[in-house]
């Protein structure tokens, strides 16, 4: 959520960066001053009716004392009048700040001034290139042709199970998967210093909004429905991703300066809805409704948010440097970032069976967008100002996304005879060089 003083004190300036998302959600700025404003005199003349009602009490009090019990009842009705004054005043306070809430809840990130401005993904630069496309003197299959001749995955019988737009992974598949997911869990917790967290699958909105998914965007989400207790649904709802609910551990807390930075990974399935999202239900991996996931989350001082960002996505490369994978990093543009994110590197994978880049990465500062949502603070213990609560910076990542990164690696390394050879990197866990029919 954006700062309320920021909109105030500096309105054209956040206008204009609104206006680099191309959303045009700076036009909502009128209505979230105007609103700010009849708040902001509201609780002016119930401050002046306060003062009022404290100046006529002590006049209360001088007048029984001079025994001018006529006097003083009058006085006690002018003061009952004032009261009833004050609580209509404080219900159209309440009323004022719950609109003031929605329209800012619905108010994206400001993109950081260092971001280019731009419309679509088209127009994001790309920052480096790690490593070689895989050269095959044959002609590269698809993940699809490859996994169900290795019977590694069946599409057909996911679909009869749950629909379109799901994996069911089999053999040879689900051990690629597991490995796939301890590697990246085993690579963070013990090289890059973070710690491994096991959070809940379902989160509440309160999460969902802390993160930025709601309410903006409730229409991609899965609600969940206890049996057939109709009141309960949308209560809860599957994670779109750990982000969801890793971000919020710390909601509605203090935290001491010293305990920054927090890392935290964790592996979690991740829901999407995928509404009007294009891809879903052809056969494949490239975009499901279900797929695994190790997220990175850290939270820092806002003076070392963007320091953080590049260890970030030096943690989520280092992934596809350890399997030999290439691929390109790059900074996504204004119009294509995230609502949530001020700023945000993609690391897109090559997958030789599909001719093109994947992303299996996305890393973002969100700077304090997310910690004022959560009413996240931390206490500072040093510079001028100790003592002070401040909303630290929340960063998110993938280290990475597991459907893409499966999908990437079987067409990357497959052979001619039709298998899939495996990297070292993976070898200890599949206890295999080599999958094979």
């Amino acid at each position: 959520m954006l700062d309320i003083k920021l909109i105030r004190e500096k309105t054209d300036f956040v206008r204009e960066r609104l206006a680099t998302r191309n959303a045009g959600d700076e036009k909502k700025i009128d209505e979230i001053l105007a609103l700010d404003e009849q708040r902001r005199k509201i609780l002016i003349e119930v401050e002046q009716l306060k003062a009022t009602r404290n100046r006529v009490s002590k006049e209360i009090g001088a007048l029984m004392g001079q025994k001018k019990t006529a006097e003083a009842e009058a006085k006690k009705v002018e003061t009952r009048q004032i009261g009833d004054k004050i609580t209509e005043l404080d219900k159209q306070v309440g009323d004022v700040e719950q609109k003031l809430e929605a329209v800012l809840l619905q108010i994206p990130n400001l993109p950081n001034e260092k971001v280019k401005i731009g419309k679509t993904s088209e127009d994001n630069p790309e920052v480096r290139v790690w490593g070689q496309k895989a050269e095959m003197s044959f002609k590269p299959k698809t993940h699809v042709e490859i996994t169900e001749k290795l019977k590694m995955l069946d599409f057909a019988r996911a679909t009869k199970i749950s629909g379109s737009g799901f994996i069911l992974y089999t053999g040879w598949g689900a051990r690629l998967e597991r490995a796939l997911i301890q590697f990246l869990l085993d690579l963070h917790t013990t090289e890059h210093n973070y710690t491994e967290v096991s959070p809940p699958f379902m989160v509440n909105r309160d999460c969902m909004i802390g993160v930025g998914q709601f309410p903006k965007f409730a229409d991609q989400y899965y609600g969940v429905q206890e049996g057939n207790d109709t009141s309960t649904f949308g209560k809860l709802f599957l994670i779109p991703t750990a982000e969801t609910p890793v971000a919020n551990i710390h909601r509605d807390e203090i935290l001491k300066e010293s305990q920054l930075p927090i890392y935290y990974c964790a592996y979690t399935p991740c829901f999407r809805g995928e509404a009007g999202a294009a891809g879903v239900g052809t056969r494949g991996m490239i975009r499901v409704h279900q797929f695994d996931k190790v997220e990175l989350i850290k939270i820092t001082v806002p003076e070392k948010g963007y320091e953080e960002l590049e260890k970030l996505l030096g943690n989520a490369e280092k992934v596809l440097q350890l399997l030999g994978l290439h691929y390109r990093v790059v900074q996504l543009c204004t119009g294509d970032m995230g609502f949530a994110s001020a700023m945000t590197y993609d690391i897109e994978v090559w997958a030789p069976g599909q001719n093109q880049y994947l992303e299996v990465s996305s890393c973002s500062n969100c700077e304090d967008f997310q910690a004022r949502r959560m009413a996240m603070r931390f206490k500072t213990e040093t510079g001028e100002k100790v003592g002070e609560n401040k909303f630290p910076h929340i960063l998110n990542g993938s280290g990475t996304a597991l459907a893409r990164l499966f999908v990437a690696l079987v067409e990357t390394y497959q052979q001619e005879d039709g298998s899939v050879k495996i990297p070292p990197a993976l070898q200890p866990y599949l206890k295999t060089d080599r999958i094979t029919a």
